[in-house]
């Protein structure tokens, strides 16, 4: 029987992959759920990401596991080539010790997959709304309610706002008001039928192909029905973050001096979305009362760590853990949210502009990164992503805890 009250529902803000797991998480401590999304339909744009096992430990969280599995492809390993000679700099089995040391696989998946997925777990509670075509142009607070006032001067009223609306979040620019970091490197990315792809790359494994100011990378999807292949470069032009359609001649223009083998990746797709990419610096504070931001919103980062969407699926979980701790107490459950995902989160985005500097090496620096990893075992390969992989539902308020 259903015996909520009929009390203000939490308003998100966004209905990507981060807003429809926060309403996932919201309802699972019993509130409803209002999400606003601005663009005309609930999707998701892009092609394949990659998911950690602290991905797989949110999705069972949040009660969508099995949905999730069911399109994910389990990898057999991670590989990194250098993209000039060939040379393996590093291979990470993720077979079944991978699974037994962090409690869940490595996958890889169309991010598509994972929004339905999500959507779908969303819309079987029957206790989230969505509202569509509605984007949030400010957030007003009074007592116990805020209220966020949309473009078209509608008014809607809840208990909290969670700030999920993505990189370029309007509730991050009425709360905190700071630059995005235009990093100047483009993202290429496309999706390839296998019976195009090159059999000799048609690797069960998440792959990366590293030069001089650029990599490659490619894994299969949809049961390997489908290959996923990203090329990322160094612009030589003044980049404005955003997305447009991209350009055959303008990539081929950046890989003339990599490998035959991995240069063949970029003559595959017939068509290309480009990404001028960005991140923002890390923030100490992103909690404002009852209004809080997650996900992209919270802490954009780069794509080097291949840890953006999996870090929305944790700051869901956590945000409702934090809730159940501090028994719905709304002030003290966003401050408890905040402080335990602030410097994790922030070691994502530094890292990832680390990693970036690593994976576009040249010269002696080149030399130096492919001997990082000479000879490590898979266990000191695990020893190393413990911090990031070893993440649950059970030690997610540690840091706030401390």
């Amino acid at each position: 029987m259903n015996t909520h009250s009929p009390a203000l529902p939490v308003i998100v803000a966004g209905g990507g992959i981060g807003g429809l797991a926060a309403a996932l998480a919201l309802v699972r401590q019993d509130f409803d759920v209002l999400v606003l999304e601005q663009a005309a339909e609930l999707g998701e744009i892009g092609a394949g990401i990659q998911l950690g096992p602290n991905a797989f430990h949110a999705f069972d969280a949040l009660g969508v596991g099995e949905r999730t599995r069911r399109h994910a492809v389990f990898t057999d390993f991670m590989v990194m080539h250098d993209a000039i000679d060939e040379y393996q700099v590093g291979h990470i089995p993720t077979d079944e010790r991978f699974r037994a040391r962090f409690g869940n696989p490595y996958a890889v998946i169309h991010r598509a997959d994972v929004h339905l997925s999500l959507l779908e777990g969303a819309q079987a509670t029957g206790r989230v709304q969505c509202l569509t075509s509605t984007r949030i142009v400010r957030v007003e607070q009074a007592g116990d309610t805020v209220t966020a006032i949309d473009q078209h001067g509608r008014r809607h009223r809840g208990v909290a706002l969670i700030g999920a609306d993505g990189v370029k979040s309007a509730v991050r620019e009425q709360f905190v008001g700071d630059p995005a970091r235009v990093t100047g490197h483009v993202v290429y990315r496309a999706v390839v039928e296998r019976e195009h792809f090159p059999q000799d790359l048609r690797w069960n494994a998440a792959s990366i192909w590293v030069g001089p100011n650029c990599h490659l990378v490619h894994y299969p999807l949809r049961g390997g029905e489908q290959y996923n292949v990203v090329v990322t470069f160094h612009s030589r032009q003044q980049e404005e973050w955003g997305v447009t359609d991209g350009s055959k001649e303008e990539v081929q223009s950046y890989f003339q001096d990599i490998c035959p083998r991995a240069r063949r990746l970029i003559d595959l797709p017939r068509s290309w979305r480009r990404w001028a990419t960005a991140d923002r610096e890390p923030i100490g504070r992103w909690t404002f009362g009852r209004v809080t931001l997650l996900g992209d919103a919270a802490h954009p980062t780069t794509q080097y760590m291949a840890q953006g969407a999996c870090m929305a699926l944790e700051d869901a979980v956590t945000l409702g853990q934090a809730l159940q701790a501090q028994a719905r107490d709304w002030p003290r459950a966003l401050d408890m949210y905040q402080r335990a995902r602030v410097a994790r989160t922030a070691r994502i985005v530094l890292s990832g502009r680390e990693m970036g500097r690593i994976y576009h090496a040249k010269g002696v620096e080149r030399l130096v990164r492919n001997d990082l990893w000479r000879g490590r075992s898979p266990e000191r390969f695990y020893d190393a992503v413990e911090w990031l992989y070893g993440w649950n539902v059970g030690n997610c308020l540690d840091a706030a805890l401390r």
